[in-house]
């Protein structure tokens, strides 16, 4: 196989018992997976025997929403389980190669305490760390001591502001500063220790950071909005971003978007990684995976259905419907996740849905694209995009956990390998060297440079 081939990237997307809303009812699900560290130290493994390049999980800093339905929230189990970063730095004493995404959120997060605990994390897994970096569509105030959720607008300039200042602070020491001389007695050299005296809208802060510069120079940056303002952001700062696109013709205009305002910013197109999301049924045969998909289906109880419902159709009176009618349009603007109510209201208008035909859509995936297929069957839909402008990785989102990432390991990746698109081997030690990314260069020493070369 030629090494200059382009290769796809793969990350294990990971909610505890699967991705689909009913998960933990299956047989083969691991009911009680999200406080489970034996659990995930499995996927970790599996994923990284896969070669892939990492694995991720959602987070909320917050207690679940569904709770305010009593009914949904004792039918559901995704509303316990581990804080990311205190995962990851346990399963990285557990593997050798996967990189390790953890989300955390600029409206709800501190950037000196993040950047300590990103930089912590980076050193912990020598090298393997990224940060998700989210907004946080969600309002989750009530557990802040803040006054309210900010406005879309809002949280979007504070993350800008907090994403500049956390590299700055990652920046303190510069990658040589610290000498260690026994004989001398000198361990440090303080030219090379920089305060970022930061005093913006939203933040003022001195430095430096109490934690050497990360391995990675900076932790790999990972973004998932898809709003105008997310794409921006991503533009600027981001190297991998998670998208949710549903065919191929919206997954290539967001790909040639975001990709098209790289060079304003100085970038490159393969500084930043697109990575759609993919749902994958699995079946020897197309009526295999039918009834495996048809199976999970079925376990989805009514008052979880009529959740899912309620949570898209905010304000809207669902009481005089029957799930058999047709979906009415989705509330037309929100101030919480914008990119994801596009598309969903374009999964209903484009595909005439019924209410039922809707949840049934959501409950897989919620509105990321489902394939249900042979392995051979999920290896085309992936090379497709791949190769036409839509993908350069893709998220893999297990629907039941573990047997359904293990499956994906044993029966679609060979085939990808077969065909030239996936590594055999990893090709580094960090995270950075395996998605082949640059380590970025620390900006006060450029800084200085730019002055010495002035003088």
């Amino acid at each position: 196989m030629s090494t200059s081939k382009r290769q796809m990237r793969l990350g294990a997307f990971i909610m505890a018992t699967g991705h689909h809303i009913a998960a933990w009812r299956h047989p083969d699900a691991q009911a009680d997976a999200g406080l489970n560290i034996d659990h995930y130290r499995q996927l970790a493994q599996t994923a990284e025997r896969g070669k892939f390049d990492l694995v991720f999980v959602a987070d909320s800093p917050a207690g679940w929403e569904r709770a305010k339905d009593l009914e949904a929230f004792r039918r559901t189990a995704q509303g316990a389980h581990f804080e990311p970063l205190t995962l990851w730095a346990a399963l990285s004493q557990a593997t050798e190669h996967i990189g390790f995404v953890a989300t955390a959120s600029t409206t709800y997060e501190d950037p000196y305490l993040l950047a300590r605990r990103f930089a912590s994390l980076d050193y912990i897994s020598k090298g393997r760390a990224a940060w998700n970096v989210v907004t946080t569509g969600a309002d989750v105030s009530k557990n802040f001591s803040i006054a309210g959720h900010p406005a879309h607008a809002d949280r979007y300039e504070r993350a800008e502001e907090f994403v500049d200042l956390v590299k700055g602070l990652w920046d303190s020491y510069e990658d040589d500063a610290f000498i260690r001389d026994k004989e001398s007695g000198v361990y440090l050299d303080p030219d090379k220790v920089h305060l970022v005296n930061h005093k913006g809208k939203f933040f003022s802060v001195a430095g430096p950071l109490n934690v050497g510069r990360p391995v990675q120079g900076y932790p790999v940056i990972v973004q998932a909005g898809a709003s105008e303002p997310g794409r921006e952001l991503a533009a600027r700062t981001a190297e991998m971003i998670f998208t949710a696109n549903q065919t191929l013709d919206d997954a290539q205009e967001f790909y040639s978007d975001v990709k098209g305002r790289l060079a304003r910013y100085g970038r490159r197109p393969d500084d930043l990684l697109i990575s759609p999301g993919i749902f994958p049924v699995l079946g020897g045969t197309e009526a295999e995976a039918q009834a495996n998909y048809d199976y999970i289906q079925s376990l989805v109880h009514p008052s979880i259905a009529w959740n899912i419902l309620a949570r898209h159709y905010k304000g809207v009176d669902l009481s005089g419907y029957s799930l058999d009618d047709p979906a009415p349009p989705l509330p037309g603007d929100t101030e919480l996740n914008k990119s994801r109510l596009k598309l969903v209201s374009d999964l209903v208008s484009r595909n005439h849905l019924t209410l039922r035909q809707f949840y049934l859509a959501v409950a897989t995936a919620r509105g990321h694209r489902t394939v249900i297929g042979t392995p051979e069957q999920i290896a085309d839909a992936m090379q497709i995009w791949f190769e036409n402008g839509a993908a350069d990785a893709f998220n893999i989102m297990p629907p039941i956990l573990p047997t359904a990432l293990t499956d994906f390991v044993d029966q679609v990746v060979p085939i990808l390998r077969k065909r030239g698109l996936f590594r055999h081997e990893y090709e580094g030690t960090t995270l950075r060297e395996n998605l082949g990314l640059g380590r970025p260069p620390n900006g006060f020493a450029l800084r200085g440079q730019d002055v010495q070369a002035a003088v």
